[in-house]
């Protein structure tokens, strides 16, 4: 592993305009179209020879076992000795996995059928309770989607603090809000206690059968039931399906609800699309390695800290959000799967925004300042909106220029007024924003996810890191258990 790495650090640094001039095939060799997306990242610094280099530390780390490992359904979160089968749950993997997913989803849209046909009332609202995995995902699929063919009012809450479910109560009317719990473990603190106070909201307001209007979705559905959820309203996904990765499963009901069964099912097949692409093409042809490769490169060779994300189209505002969570909870990590210190950078931080909007903020130190900060802008040909064509040809045009004033620079007289270039960017230009891109999109960024976690001999599906901080804040709840003098102050003054 030392010697692959050696050989990737000693690649030569030489300038992005300078490759282009070098290869007349750079851009055919950097950029590939899958599932309705183009990828394009002839502006990195990834050359013939850093893509064979990589390729070497893929065979020494055992990539194309351990992809097929993730298809199989081995156990490859080792420190919790379970599979990880999210892509199960759109067609792709062991056969037993891939029916019980079926099987689920078939239940699903039983209870979405029932919901339709008023079996519980009239409903015109959905009120999703979730954190993390379990609220991210849904929120994505339906602000991306969503804004024309919803069906359904539909508020995505995840913040344990009162004001975000009150600002839902403020524009639903409780007797046709349709409760949606979603926790893998039905145990999580923020979503029970949110879950709870709607159920309060929705008794005070004159609904006599509450816990009539709720559908739990969890992998502990018992769990479920002892909390008070009728078992026929309870919506199960399977153990091995991670929190982070599971908006293909039950925890999509919401956006399958409000966006319709055929969208949800077009997801699926764009994501299953995406995972045949990464499973059977080689790794100097396939997207999700090629970006991997791009990562890996600037963290451990450049030593790039970040990396950020803009979306190029209002729709995909919620996407570095969605990422922050995927890229940071599953590679944020110290220790290989062995146990022993990784040694160099895992994960960067993930950040972004939306263009033209962060052109105004944020590209100043993109442009001029003292960061390395590799940028990828995530773009749609066919606009989302019916005004003048003006708006959405000047918004494509501030994301292709952009990456290209980030490469290139300008250098005049004064410093001031000088930009040094040679800063990479990454294009992933979508033919169209439907349910079977969006599906292959999201599948792409999981699958880069696995194959940085592979190279860098770390395991992306166990996330410990998110518990401490839990831990203590129930210690601190429920007293007896003493705290530095700072965080003693700070409970003092906040409690009394």
């Amino acid at each position: 592993m030392t010697a692959d790495w050696t050989a990737i650090e000693a690649l030569p640094a030489t300038k992005l305009v300078d490759l282009f001039d070098q290869d007349s095939n750079r851009l055919s060799m950097l950029s590939l179209d899958v599932a309705g997306i183009h990828f394009d990242w002839s502006k990195t610094h990834l050359t013939k020879d850093a893509v064979t280099a990589f390729e070497a530390l893929a065979k020494a780390q055992g990539l194309a076992a351990k992809r097929e490992a993730l298809f199989s359904g081995a156990h490859i979160n080792v420190t919790e000795d379970r599979a990880v089968e999210h892509t199960a749950e759109r067609g792709e993997g062991a056969p037993d996995s891939v029916a019980r997913a079926r099987a689920f989803h078939q239940r699903m849209r039983t209870l979405i059928d029932a919901i339709e046909a008023e079996a519980l009332g009239p409903i015109r609202h959905i009120l999703h309770v979730g954190i993390g995995g379990s609220a991210l995902g849904p929120d994505l699929l339906i602000d991306a989607l969503g804004r024309e063919d919803k069906r359904y009012d539909v508020a995505i809450v995840a913040n344990i603090d009162g004001v975000a479910l009150e600002d839902a109560f403020a524009r639903f009317d409780p007797a046709a809000t349709l409760l949606v719990v979603a926790s893998k473990t039905f145990t999580t603190t923020e979503t029970i206690l949110n879950a709870t106070s709607a159920l309060q909201w929705m008794t005070e307001h004159g609904v006599e059968d509450p816990y009539g209007k709720v559908i739990a979705l969890t992998a502990a559905p018992d769990k479920a039931v002892e909390w008070g959820v009728d078992e026929t309203r309870v919506l199960p996904f399977s153990e091995s399906v991670g929190g982070r990765y599971s908006l293909w499963s039950s925890i999509g009901f919401p956006a399958a609800l409000a966006l319709g069964w055929d969208a949800f099912e077009e997801l699926l097949e764009g994501a299953g699309e995406m995972d045949r692409h990464f499973r059977l093409t080689a790794l100097h042809e396939n997207a999700p390695a090629l970006a991997a490769f791009a990562d890996l490169y600037y963290t451990q060779v450049r030593h790039a800290e970040t990396r950020a994300t803009f979306a190029y189209d209002q729709r995909l505002k919620l996407l570095p959000s969605y990422l922050q969570q995927l890229e940071m909870e599953s590679n944020g990590k110290g220790v290989t799967v062995d146990g022993d210190p990784v040694g160099r950078p895992t994960a960067p931080i993930t950040w972004g925004g939306v263009g033209t909007e962060a052109q105004h903020a944020v590209f100043q130190l993109l442009h001029q300042g003292t960061h390395l900060v590799p940028v990828e802008f995530v773009a749609v040909i066919e606009g989302g909106d019916t005004l003048a064509e003006e708006h959405h040809r000047q918004l494509l045009l501030n994301a292709f220029a952009q990456g290209a004033a980030l490469m290139k620079g300008k250098q005049v007289s004064d410093p001031a007024r000088s930009y040094t270039g040679d800063r990479p960017s990454s294009t992933l230009l979508l033919d169209q924003l439907d349910p079977r891109t969006l599906g292959a999109l999201i599948a792409f960024y999981e699958q880069r996810t696995f194959v940085s976690a592979v190279l860098l001999g770390i395991n992306a599906f166990d996330q410990f890191g998110v518990e401490l901080g839990k831990e203590m804040a129930k210690a601190a709840g429920e007293g007896g258990q003493s705290f530095d003098p700072s965080t003693e102050d700070l409970i003092a003054r906040a409690f009394g």
